[in-house]
């Protein structure tokens, strides 16, 4: 039996020593901080990341102004990973996000024509993929005119493209079709008249491809003029503009809707 005297001996001690819970709390909290931070960067690094669209090529699947959740995971390489990871194969139609051939630095979106082997042609502004002309509802035309190589593919029109694709894609036509190589894939936006895909600039490395958008979890009343590099000043502006516009200008109808 413990005496009183050593019962208020230990009372005593035990009102000196700073509690435990006052003691780690802040350590706590920059614990959980730091965890936070670490897998916010863990997911936008190998899982997710946010993008914005700037252009209009990809109208009206894709408006300037949406911002997308892009899956970084689904397109991976595969192997030995390929069992425990989600990884899946790329397909025809899918809207996908790669690096600019051209500008690595540069995100583009477009939407997958064709994979490696298809044989792909357009005559009068229509697709054809393998022989087959495609039936594409997201495909718009917004311009009546008539460009021989935009509309008829891969007709030879000079100063259309690229210089260097100008001379290359010579080099993969067959019995006038484009055949995409191995590695490579063959994209178009869905606003046909307005994009600048792989009719101009050639086809896309498979190590280009980033992932593929997944959800439009944000959408905002934009131009292109909105997206272009400025000063730091034009982009305070640009912010301002954003919070004061914010319940007019966003696109309510449009957030949260899975991207095909």
């Amino acid at each position: 039996m413990e005496t009183q005297q050593e019962l208020e001996g230990k009372k005593a001690a035990a009102a000196e020593a700073p509690p435990e819970d006052q003691k780690s709390a802040p350590r706590e909290y920059l614990e959980s901080l730091v965890v936070t931070v670490i897998l916010a960067l863990f997911g936008t690094t190998f899982l997710i990341q946010a993008f914005k669209i700037p252009s209009s090529s990809m109208e009206d699947t894709l408006l300037i102004g949406d911002h997308l959740m892009v899956d970084k995971v689904g397109y991976g390489p595969g192997g030995m990973w390929r069992w425990l990871m989600p990884y899946t194969d790329i397909q025809r139609d899918q809207i996908i996000v790669f690096r600019y051939p051209l500008d690595p630095t540069t995100y583009f979106v477009k939407r997958i024509i064709g994979l490696p082997g298809d044989r792909i042609r357009l005559e009068n502004k229509e697709v054809y993929r393998n022989g087959e002309r495609l039936q594409q509802d997201f495909v718009v035309h917004k311009d009546p005119s008539f460009n021989n190589f935009r509309d008829s593919f891969p007709t030879f029109y000079a100063g259309a493209g690229f210089p260097e694709w100008m001379e290359d894609y010579k080099n993969h036509v067959k019995n006038g079709e484009i055949v995409v190589p191995e590695g490579k894939y063959f994209v178009m936006g869905d606003n046909r008249d307005m994009s600048s895909d792989s009719r101009y600039w050639g086809f896309v490395p498979r190590e280009n491809i980033v992932g593929k958008p997944l959800l439009l979890y944000w959408s905002f009343e934009s131009t292109s003029d909105d997206y272009r590099e400025g000063s730091a000043g034009n982009y305070v502006l640009r912010v301002g503009h954003v919070l004061v516009n914010f319940p007019q200008k966003t696109r309510w109808g449009r957030m949260f809707h899975i991207i095909r």
